[in-house]
């Protein structure tokens, strides 16, 4: 549907569970985590009939090489071998994943996939697991079963008959293992094409551009242990309590052998506030909380790059009359560009740096102080600082401000990036990249014997883009729920429509099941629970967290449908399915995933020796060698870069509008519409706002407020009927949740840098709403309330 087309009418559909009440909105006063997270995975597990799996899985899981992996979130297992290393969200996430409910064939019987559609999708999620192969049957608009055999099939003819390779797409997801995602993208290359797109494309992709090109890694340099002896910590554009968090126990820490921890974000979420440890006992028992934060600053968003440059200008100026105030030894062996650096520094004026960042210099004085009073610092981030069309730049001016101390090879210092999802990580270092390097593919080439195509592949926006142009034919999702994942809803569903078969890899029942090419498979794999059971036993795979630790997973229960396949298996049937005559022994493959690790360990560096050390304690580490002091950089040094300060004040009128996630949430999983950590019960269809912003436009506590966003190519977006919320957000600014705003994300309103969505720094128009609701184009939106998502 084009940007100007006419309304049309499509059955309803909504995100989260029908309301159990009236919206309400209490600002939270408690700390995080602590009995407010015990009373809801409580709830959780009562409500999900988990009473006996659930607190076993809690002493299975995130225990080194005898349990399974969360399946949530990427931050790393405790070092000190912590019994509960587990949170809140990751007991949802697994109790969600081990649900007793089952999606069969009697159930698609039942239902239509155009009465599906009309469901919400947290009740499409909620109806269980998926048991069986299922095809879409466009006569009786139905899915029904089929067997596996004939559903790979229906994959290599389909791939068999493009005119191009390139014709097909294959997205993941970062819950896929390692050993899947190998095979993933070997079948792939194999077959002759890059198109890799990925979740990093739409997350951390920024992250790992800006780092490549300051330090010759994609990866951030520090580990757990690190962060347990750095002086000072800074966390920005991070959630911690909701993303990450297993986090608050480092930040607890952190705060009580004294270190400084300071939370730069729009909002100051219950993280950076204070704490219960809910594994403290002790704490738990007398209910005594821990501070997690000794600063917090609110810039506008889009304003923590010149929040970072104001701080490296205070630490320059310092070094004029205390030379200690820089590491002069270090920038001179080790660094490139810093001249330049601090003359364009010492020329960027202080009015400029208060005015983009909307912080005071007093302020952001106080976080130079910190920065220069600690010998040792770690600066962290997530979305908040790479989903913006100047998240490279702001990444590397992270890494400038660490090298103007030597914040960098040594303990408690560097750069780390808080990856969201599970194995997102380890999915780029197995291969999931649409733009390999010559090197990755050369040794791929000779250790597999197969001959990768050479050319850059397309990302998640690009293929997007193919897929409307009818480009892209065939499209693979591993994981995920691509449909509201992506910016621009309605566009990405039409591209998917238009596609000649679309193929999920699923394990519940989702919006992208419903929004399907004209061929369309569900395909259930077993989630990160369960055994799986191949020819020489019961099989591990392998996941690395956000701090490069590759460690084992392994199953502890019985697959909910004796029909589910892992998703190694998946992979090698479609991929002997497509390629007949390939040499590669998909079959010999699945049988013992040590024989994939084998070959991993050879094609892939810092894997050496792989199944030996994966099997150690916590693992292994891959060596980052930047962390090493070796830069894999032209110059042979750490590059200073030299970005001219973006202008992100949002022009008279508008407001910069930021997605995110609630607490009940993860990823596009809704668990409920409450949001504790932000006060808000029973609503999701909402914007959180500044109150004189509220005030000036003459919008009420609670008001009904119509939504407009403007794309780069001037085409606008709608969600109307949403309700404002006056939140401690600094004016010009405006955040609400994904994935019901996506839609006001335009496809085409991508990063220059690194092609992510712009999707924390939407260009909207917030007014009382003028009606109770537009018309309906099958955007995801909140049930039995009046807000209407339309794009014209």
């Amino acid at each position: 549907m084009s940007a100007n087309s006419d309304d049309q009418e499509r059955p309803q559909s909504a995100v989260g569970p029908t309301p159990q009440g009236d919206p309400e909105f209490r600002p939270y006063h408690h700390p995080a985590a602590g009995w407010g997270a015990a009373k809801s995975v409580t709830r959780f597990l009562v409500r999900e009939g988990a009473l006996v799996d659930g607190p076993r899985a809690i002493m299975r899981m995130n225990h080194e090489n005898t349990g399974f992996d969360c399946p949530g979130c990427a931050w790393p297992d405790d070092t000190k071998g912590l019994h509960l290393d587990i949170c809140e969200n990751g007991i949802k996430h697994v109790t969600w994943e081990m649900t007793r409910k089952r999606v069969g064939r009697e159930f698609f019987a039942a239902h239509s996939v155009t009465e599906l559609s009309g469901w919400s999708d947290y009740d499409l999620e909620n109806q269980g697991r998926l048991t069986e192969p299922m095809v879409y049957d466009p006569g009786s608009d139905h899915y029904v079963p089929i067997t596996w055999k004939d559903a790979f099939e229906v994959v290599g003819r389909a791939l068999r008959g493009l005119d191009n390779p390139n014709q097909a797409s294959f997205y993941t997801s970062g819950r896929l293992g390692n050993e899947a995602t190998f095979l993933y993208q070997l079948m792939a290359r194999e077959l002759g094409t890059n198109n890799l797109p990925d979740c990093s494309n739409m997350c951390h992709e920024a992250s790992g551009r800006a780092l490549q090109a300051a330090l010759g890694t994609g990866k951030g340099t520090v580990d757990l242990k690190d962060w347990e002896s750095a002086d000072a910590l800074f966390i920005l554009g991070v959630n911690a309590a909701s993303n990450a968090p297993r986090m608050l126990t480092a930040l607890a820490e952190a705060f009580h052998r004294g270190a400084q921890i300071v939370h730069v974000n729009p909002l100051v979420e219950a993280a950076a506030t204070r704490t219960i440890v809910p594994h403290d006992f002790v704490d738990m028992a007398v209910l005594k909380t821990t501070r997690t934060s000794t600063l917090n600053l609110q810039p506008r968003i889009g304003g923590d790059m010149a929040l970072l440059r104001g701080m490296a200008k205070a630490v320059l100026e310092q070094s004029v009359t205390d030379p200690k105030a820089l590491d002069q030894e270090f920038i001179d062996r080790h660094t490139a560009g810093f001249q330049e650096y601090r003359t364009l520094c010492e020329a960027t004026p202080w009015e400029e740096i208060e005015n983009q960042s909307g912080l005071s210099r007093a302020d952001i004085l106080k976080a130079a102080r910190v920065y220069g009073e600690a010998d040792r610092s770690i600066i962290s981030w997530c979305l908040g600082v790479s989903q913006h069309e100047h998240g490279v730049d702001t990444v590397r001016e992270i890494v400038n401000l660490l090298l103007l101390r030597g914040n960098l090879g040594r303990e408690g210092a560097g750069p780390s990036p808080v990856r969201g999802h599970s194995n997102v990580q380890g999915n780029r270092t197995c291969g999931i990249d649409h733009r390999p390097t010559d090197a990755f593919l050369d040794r791929l080439a000779e250790v597999c014997e197969i001959r990768p195509p050479r050319e850059h592949g397309l990302d998640t926006v690009r293929t997007i883009e193919a897929m409307q142009r009818g480009d892209v034919k065939v499209f693979v999702g591993m994981g995920g729920n691509f449909a509201l994942a992506a910016p621009d809803t309605p566009v990405t569903c039409a591209a998917l429509r238009s596609c000649d078969l679309t193929v999920q890899v699923s394990t519940k029942l989702n919006r992208s099941h419903l929004v399907h090419g004209r061929q369309a498979l569900i395909l259930p794999c077993l989630g990160r629970t369960e055994k799986d059971h191949q020819r020489k036993g019961v099989q591990s795979t392998s996941v690395e967290d956000s701090m490069s630790m590759v460690h084992m997973s392994i199953g502890m229960k019985r697959p909910a449908s004796p029909h589910l396949l892992s998703e190694p298996a998946i992979v090698a049937g479609m991929a002997r399915a497509a390629l007949p005559d390939s040499a590669t022994p998909w079959e010999w493959y699945i049988e013992d995933y040590d024989r994939i690790r084998d070959t991993m360990a050879k094609a892939l560096d810092g894997f050496e020796d792989f199944n030996r050390r994966v099997r150690l304690p916590l693992g292994f580490r891959i060596k980052q060698p930047a962390r090493e002091l070796v830069f894999l950089t032209p110059s042979g040094r750490a590059e200073f870069s030299n970005a001219v300060q973006p202008d992100v004040v949002p022009a008279p009128g508008t407001l910069a509008l930021g997605t995110m996630r609630s607490h009940d949430q993860w990823n596009t999983t809704i668990y409920s519409d409450n949001d504790r950590y932000r006060g808000i019960k029973n609503l999701r269809t909402l914007v959180f706002m500044n109150r004189a912003d509220m005030r000036e436009r003459g919008i009420a506590d609670l008001g009904p407020v119509d939504i407009t966003s403007t794309a780069k190519d001037g085409s606008r977006r709608f969600l109307n009927g949403y309700l404002a919320i006056p939140y401690d957000i600094p004016r010009g600014c405006a955040a609400g949740y994904m994935p019901e705003m996506n839609v006001l994300c335009a496809l085409g309103d991508y990063s220059t840098q690194s092609d992510q969505p712009l999707m924390k720094h939407v260009k909207v128009t917030i007014g009382p709403a003028v009606r109770g609701g537009g018309r309906s184009d099958g955007v995801p939106r909140h049930r039995g309330r009046t807000s209407r998502s339309r794009r014209r």
